[in-house]
């Protein structure tokens, strides 16, 4: 019966969804939920798993039909999360609300995935062009954020052609034309670690295990800023006039999605 009403609100805003249950792999710690976008030959569809099927429960809050998107809770005893499901351009998506923003409804949801300089610099436009893809404070790509910035002092010899702006876990990279970064901690990435190890983590490793792996050094959580064009095979390319100060939403901060992390 609860499959059949969530179903309902899926089918709601033009999604499909399939229910499974969460199989644990040996030597990891199983997540009680995991939600995931996948494929078969009638094209994308949500798919929903969990260790137990009626744990944790799952409640729709809120669907947009005309916008694509649902909120959808998780709720296992006084432990909640909140998951903005929807379409961005030419595929669904599935992004975790930081848990410091219990909102109930996907346009608060939206709003709570924004970063504050983004919050601070729509303030000026009137409610109904905020949520729209560009409008005249910043440019959306997926899940960044191109706000208009001042950059001075820029060392010309610095500034990096064709570089990947990523947020770790094997993400496709957003290709920018041209990048400017500083600050950051510096981390050692590689198939084995998406997310990067510290220099301290990196020179624990062995020899062998150094060699093993094509290691990139990267930047974590730098300023970053970009100009030109940004491409991406999900998204339309995307063309930045001056510099803009790079900002990935907020989702990051959401307990359930905590293995995301700014890369580039």
């Amino acid at each position: 019966m609860i499959a059949e009403l969530l179903e309902r609100s899926f089918t709601k805003m033009g999604a499909r969804v399939k229910f499974g249950e969460v199989v644990p792999r040996r030597g990891t710690t199983p997540r009680d939920l995991v939600l995931d976008v996948a494929s078969d030959k009638d094209g994308e569809y949500f798919e929903i798993r969990r260790l137990n099927p009626a744990v944790p429960e799952l409640v729709v809050l809120d669907v947009q039909p005309h916008e694509r998107h649902l909120l959808l809770m998780s709720r296992n005893g006084q432990e909640k999360h909140r998951f903005l499901l929807g379409h961005d351009e030419r595929h669904w998506f599935v992004a975790g609300i930081p848990e410091s923003t219990p909102v109930s409804r996907v346009r608060d949801a939206k709003h709570a995935l924004k970063p504050e300089l983004v919050v601070a610099s729509e303030s000026r436009l009137r409610s109904k062009y905020r949520d729209r893809r560009t409008n005249a404070a910043r440019i959306r790509q997926g899940e960044w954020f191109f706000v208009p910035a001042f950059v001075p002092n820029i060392n010309q010899f610095l500034i990096m052609r064709n570089e990947p702006l990523m947020r770790g876990r094997g993400s496709k990279p957003h290709m920018c034309e041209e990048l400017y970064r500083f600050g950051g901690e510096t981390v050692y990435v590689s198939p084995a670690a998406p997310n990067g190890l510290t220099e301290e983590e990196y020179r624990a490793l062995s020899a062998d295990v150094r060699q093993r792996s094509n290691w990139r050094v990267m930047k974590r959580n730098a300023k970053v800023y970009v100009r030109g064009r940004v491409r991406h095979s999900d998204h339309a390319t995307i063309a930045l006039d001056g510099w803009h100060e790079v900002l990935m939403n907020t989702e990051n901060l959401s307990a359930a999605m905590s293995d995301v992390v700014f890369l580039d």
